[in-house]
């Protein structure tokens, strides 16, 4: 994990001060001069006039930053600019730099799963979409932490496997809900879980889901355990409402059996069965780990 920062501090920071402690020598400033106004050491100023400091040839050779160096060394030579102001023009520029830019470049460089995101842009954004999915992921996560940790949990896994999913906001396809690739299965007794949570791999549970969305309820997640009547009997014995639905419908049945009903935040569907058809329970809730959290009280 490396932060947009350390692109600064590493390859930004050390290319600005020796292109700019060049471009000072150059105007006639001391080696003590250069070292005052870059508020750094002789023995670093000297280390950047030798070339021991690794610069970033793309930073370096880019325009914008080579304009940087000769306003501000221009500045601070004829006295134009006070420090100040030469740290205020460069971090202007490297804001800029940052979004969706150069820094931003070299940082998904650094951190390839950000390339399929809008870059630093994104990261900081409280309301974008990368760190949308990466909650509904780590909400996922959270769920199937309890399902694991929960003795018994492999008994409730139905032939087909279980899946647990949760969807963005305002999901509309089965690429909107995270679930886990592959299912829940029950080997030798115990839940395995073969991958971590993604985006599009979940055909069945995450058709429930948007189902149940697409009947006006206001929920985000399921999870898929085994019917019997002893489930559906112990989860209304706990308030829970309990809907059934025909899998044979020839329209989609849960969107169907649901639509034009006052629904509560956590409910189950559920169907018995039909022609190569096995019977599965449906446990929907606002997130992951409230929807795990309904299967340990049959446990």
């Amino acid at each position: 994990m490396r932060f947009i920062e350390e692109i600064v501090v590493e390859a930004f920071l050390p290319t600005f001060r020796a292109l700019l402690a060049e471009d000072l020598r150059s105007r006639g400033f001391t080696q003590a001069e250069v070292a005052d106004v870059l508020g750094i050491s002789q023995s670093a100023v000297s280390k950047y006039a030798h070339g021991e400091v690794s610069v970033n040839d793309r930073i370096a050779d880019d325009p914008r930053v080579e304009d940087l160096v000769a306003r501000v060394g221009k500045g601070l030579a004829s006295g134009d600019m006070s420090p100040i102001q030469a740290l205020i023009e460069a971090e202007v520029l490297i804001r800029q730099l940052e979004e969706s830019d150069l820094l931003s470049d070299l940082h998904e460089e650094a951190m390839p799963d950000l390339a399929d995101f809008d870059g630093f842009e994104s990261i900081h954004d409280p309301n974008s979409e990368i760190r949308t999915v990466e909650q509904v992921r780590s909400s996922v996560r959270r769920g199937l932490r309890t399902l694991v940790n929960t003795s018994g949990f492999a008994g409730l896994i139905p032939n087909v496997g279980s899946n647990l999913v949760e969807c963005l906001p305002n999901a509309e396809s089965v690429d909107d809900v995270a679930a886990i690739p592959g299912r829940i299965f029950d080997v030798k007794g115990k839940a395995t879980v073969p991958g971590d949570p993604e985006f599009g791999v979940s055909e069945h549970v995450a058709s429930v889901l948007l189902s149940a969305r697409a009947a006006g309820a206001d929920v985000r997640a399921t999870l898929n355990i085994v019917y019997d009547a002893g489930v559906i009997d112990e989860l209304e014995a706990e308030g829970y409402e309990c809907i059934e639905f025909d899998p044979d419908a020839p329209t989609d049945p849960v969107r169907e059996v649901l639509s034009d009903r006052s629904l509560p935040k956590t409910f189950v569907v559920y169907q018995t069965g039909g022609y190569g058809i096995e019977p599965i329970t449906y446990i929907v809730g606002p997130d992951a780990p409230t929807v795990a959290s309904v299967a340990r009280i049959l446990l």
